[in-house]
């Protein structure tokens, strides 16, 4: 089956890893993938599904609509039999493609696109072209029950909505560790945005370190701004604590950084829908202290498969972490627990698999 993955492309993070995923084990499924991006930024750099099709079609404003003829001709040219559109800017141009083409359409939701970014007036606005543009389709998949609730909260037909879990591959057998001594390395793996609450583990790392617990942190992934980096660079300097905290910026081998880690940290105040981050590092066996947002707690039993805190609270999250190093948590009962659980529910086969399905269905 031909499918067209319609996707903005502007960074290459989590619902970015997604597509590339699925793009590589659909077509080992059999399907014949293609994408369209209109924000050719980092993704068509370092994306890993090179053999795939991808078509630049730039929008000069979010409100471009002179693509979707462009597209159109494209699927009608290609013969695609389906669109995947991914963000609330794909659902708007695929929407008015499936309109001129008669191809249908699914939408894939990543974030709740009401509490996506820092603007509430973005928020808004996405939310109402997402909610307009997947009204009538066949079939929206939220990639947690998180993520299903809000989409039935914002009107759409339960009947319509697909729940497809997120997946990573596993990159082979646990790795055998010994528990981490001092200095513990406190990791983070993201595209560092006020999101994501990098902020509440510098605070957290620096109560520790008040508290003569030898560590460092380890930050993994680029800044989503020049002006967001140097907030938080100030931030380390007000704390007192730049000179244990290593900025490694972006890496291709996240499996990588993360093997070399102690314990993950996501520390997310909002809009996460089932972070890859939290699965890579399942993946690997590292251990996951993540804040109870979205749909986090569906992928982490505390105390078992990591460990779960509240959003936005530093003391809890140095709280937990002091709990890990001193013991009080069996940090190897959690990273074999975390393993197990990713290779049987959460891996990009399963993902794709599931996917595959709901073509079927909306083609029948």
């Amino acid at each position: 089956m031909k499918v067209l993955h319609v996707i903005n492309g502007e960074y290459y993070a989590g619902a970015e890893k997604v597509q590339d995923l699925l793009a590589m084990e659909l077509t080992a499924l059999g399907h014949e993938v293609s994408f369209v991006c209109f924000k050719p930024d980092k993704f068509p750099a370092l994306r890993t599904s090179r053999h795939i099709c991808l078509h630049s079609m730039p929008m000069r404003h979010r409100f471009d609509l002179g693509c979707a003829r462009q597209v159109a001709a494209l699927v009608r040219q290609g013969g695609f039999r389906l669109l995947h559109t991914h963000s609330p800017r794909g659902a708007m141009v695929g929407r008015m493609v499936s309109t001129l083409t008669g191809v249908p359409m699914v939408h894939h939701v990543h974030s709740p696109a009401a509490r996506d970014t820092e603007t509430p007036l973005m928020n808004r606005i996405n939310c109402v072209v997402e909610r307009l543009s997947a009204s009538s389709i066949e079939a929206l998949i939220p990639v947690s029950r998180s993520l299903e609730r809000y989409l039935v909260d914002q009107g759409f037909a339960r009947q319509r909505i697909f729940t497809v879990p997120n997946g990573v591959p596993t990159p082979g057998p646990l790795p055998s560790r010994d528990k981490p001594t001092a200095p513990w390395r406190i990791g983070a793996v993201a595209l560092f945005r006020p999101r994501k609450g990098i902020e509440i583990l510098l605070r957290a790392a620096a109560q520790l370190l008040q508290q003569g617990r030898p560590l460092r942190v380890v930050a993994v992934g680029g800044f989503e701004t020049p002006a967001y980096e140097q907030e938080i660079r100030a931030l380390c300097r007000s704390l007192g604590i730049s000179d244990h905290v290593d900025w490694l910026g972006f890496t291709r081998d996240v499996n990588g950084a993360l093997s070399r880690l102690d314990v993950m940290v996501l520390p997310s105040l909002y809009g996460e829908g089932m972070p890859m981050a939290v699965l890579e590092a399942m993946a690997v066996g590292v251990p996951v202290v993540a804040s109870d947002v979205e749909g986090i707690p569906e992928v982490l039993e505390h105390g078992r498969t990591g460990l779960v805190v509240p959003s936005g609270n530093a003391t809890a999250l140095a709280m937990e972490l002091a709990a890990l190093m001193d013991g009080r948590h069996d940090w190897a009962r959690i990273r074999q627990d975390a393993y197990r659980v990713q290779c049987e529910r959460y891996s990009s086969a399963s993902m794709a698999r599931a996917v595959s399905d709901i073509y079927a269905h909306v083609l029948s």
